[in-house]
């Protein structure tokens, strides 16, 4: 009898705490799903999670680049650009990228239109920023700088030839950007120069028909 008695209270127990228990569990399973980042360049594919008629290459060492053919100028060949699969809205990447003196590139995203990525997303900047002497001032073309409009707060980019590391942040209307390991803008993305700008969309790196490497490129869902 005894026996029977302890038997109902546990089963009751536990009856009460199921209902805790999966809440429990569906919030680990949530939170280990959001923790979970993608390698965008696994074993060395850069076909797998990307797309472009640009001349861009990956090496054996898992280093992307970009070599502009004869006769290509400008940014404004947006096909050309490497374009990630899928939309995003809230995310974080990180990135390695190397430019040569003078070099010049972008990091998109909240795309809505991957034919025209300057009027319908936004861009944070990729620049030769480190051969910049330390009192210039910055603006928006700047490494860590959005386009349009918006300047880094401090160049903490290194000197061309050099790898950077950047690791963006956008959630909700919030975008961060450290740039080897510094907040170098944190940018309200309801800013006059960015509120129309599309809430989520494609990623993609730029094709300015200059010399661009990439590696380590990863991103989550938040």
């Amino acid at each position: 009898m005894r026996f029977r008695v302890i038997s109902q209270a546990c089963s009751r127990a536990i009856g009460a705490l199921a209902p805790a228990l999966i809440i429990c569990a569906t919030a680990i399973a949530l939170q280990a799903k959001e923790a979970e980042w993608t390698d965008l360049l696994p074993a060395g594919d850069l076909t797998k999670h990307w797309t472009t008629k640009g001349n861009w290459s990956i090496d054996g060492d898992g280093v992307v680049s970009l070599t502009p053919r004869e006769g290509e100028k400008g940014w404004a060949r947006f096909d050309a650009y490497l374009w990630l699969a899928g939309d995003y809205q809230d995310f974080e990447i990180e990135f390695d990228y190397q430019v040569q003196k003078g070099g010049n590139s972008g990091f998109y995203f909240h795309v809505g239109d991957q034919a025209s990525p300057v009027a319908k997303g936004i861009e944070v900047q990729i620049y030769d920023s480190g051969s910049k002497p330390a009192d210039a001032k910055l603006t928006d073309h700047d490494s860590g700088g959005v386009i349009p409009g918006i300047p880094p707060q401090k160049n903490n980019a290194k000197p061309a030839g050099q790898w950077n590391t950047f690791h963006i942040t956008v959630k909700g209307r919030s975008l961060t950007i450290r740039l080897n390991g510094e907040v170098v803008n944190e940018v309200d993305l309801d800013h006059p120069r960015l509120k129309d700008r599309p809430a989520t969309g494609s990623i993609g790196f730029q094709d300015h028909a200059l010399p661009l490497k990439l590696r380590k490129i990863r991103i989550r869902q938040l």
